[in-house]
């Protein structure tokens, strides 16, 4: 994993990763990232008790805050998988200044900024951050060098970052700041649809509606997971010590 952007001490760090340039990224999607990511760290966070903690495994905690340090780790992941790409040389037959490039070059920008400013959010109160900042991830099951294993692979991650966003959302206070929360996740996940949906282009035109994401015969919302049934997938790709406990969130 790469290493985070460092960290400040004064609310005004917390923003530095908006002014890192960003290049070819597509507007409409930066500034629903950053505008999600800004409200969050309005509003704060509230303090969240340790419960039922499984050896080995990293407990995320309960409410808003555990929906929190649960993005935070998927986050952590994402911004992973696309940093282990970018450091080897993408995969075989892959021009440098192809659009295919450009487009996982825009998708490794977003999630480092979601990663960034989950951290920042949570970082405002220390005492209720259960995720460490150095999640250790497993991609030993991915090819990098082969484009139909990377792809798969990115799709996976963004098909399951859709659902885990629809699926806590439940998990949320109604009080303001849960709803600062609500509102903050609802302009993330705009983003990470996308990013879903520009994924399954590349792997075959037109799949962004399957029926695998999309209830097409029932009401044409996208499916929603638990974090139980979320975990289940990322815990393959993080390493024992780094697997997540989702337990509070029921």
């Amino acid at each position: 994993m790469s290493n985070n952007l460092k960290k400040g001490g004064e609310e005004a760090d917390f923003t530095k990763p908006l002014h890192v340039p960003i290049k070819r990224r597509s507007f409409f999607m930066y500034a629903g990232a950053t505008a999600g990511a800004t409200a969050l760290l309005l509003s704060g966070c509230d303090d969240d008790e340790d419960e039922n903690n499984i050896p080995g495994m990293v407990n995320v905690g309960s409410g808003s805050v555990g929906v929190l340090n649960y993005a935070y780790a998927l986050e952590q992941l994402e911004a992973a998988f696309y940093t282990s790409l970018r450091t080897g040389t993408y995969y075989t037959g892959l021009a440098g200044n192809s659009a295919e490039k450009q487009i996982l070059d825009d998708l490794y920008y977003h999630e480092v900024i979601h990663r960034e400013f989950f951290k920042a959010a949570l970082g405002r109160d220390a005492a209720s951050s259960k995720i460490k900042d150095n999640l250790e991830p497993d991609f030993s099951k991915i090819n990098f060098n082969d484009r139909t294993s990377v792809l798969g692979a990115a799709k996976s991650f963004e098909d399951l970052g859709v659902a885990a966003y629809n699926g806590a959302g439940r998990f949320i206070g109604t009080d303001n700041s849960g709803l600062n929360y609500l509102v903050a996740a609802g302009k993330i996940v705009s983003v990470e649809a996308r990013h879903a949906a520009i994924i399954r282009d590349l792997i075959s035109e037109g799949s962004f509606i399957d029926s695998d994401v999309v209830r097409t015969g029932e009401n044409g919302l996208e499916i929603s997971k638990s974090p139980s049934e979320v975990v289940a997938v990322a815990n393959t790709f993080l390493k024992d010590g780094s697997k997540l406990n989702v337990s509070g969130l029921v």
